[in-house]
């Protein structure tokens, strides 16, 4: 499954949690990480974070377009997509 994540780098803890809009209207989970956006440091703060908040390894989230972009597409490998549907579901409406 893919989703769209809003990286927030620098942030004062590491949280996933929220959607906000994207430039074409489509929800994106934010992700916020204390990593600063350098050398790739806050994107793997987030995957490594989205993987946790999911109850997944880190090798079951892949970034598939955005390394140096705050909005990133990931796919993610769940062997049960309703429950991960429903996890990201819950992980969007709370803050």
């Amino acid at each position: 499954m893919r989703v769209t994540i809003r990286v927030q780098p620098g942030a004062s803890r590491t949280a996933v949690g929220g959607e906000v809009a994207t430039a074409d209207g489509q929800p994106s989970l934010v992700v916020r990480v204390s990593a600063r956006a350098v050398d790739g440091r806050a994107t793997e703060a987030a995957l490594r974070a989205l993987a946790d908040a999911l109850g997944l390894r880190r090798r079951d989230v892949t970034l598939v377009h955005g390394a140096t972009s705050r909005a990133k597409l990931v796919e993610i490998n769940a062997t049960d997509e309703a429950a991960l549907r429903e996890r990201l579901t819950a992980l969007r409406r709370s803050r």
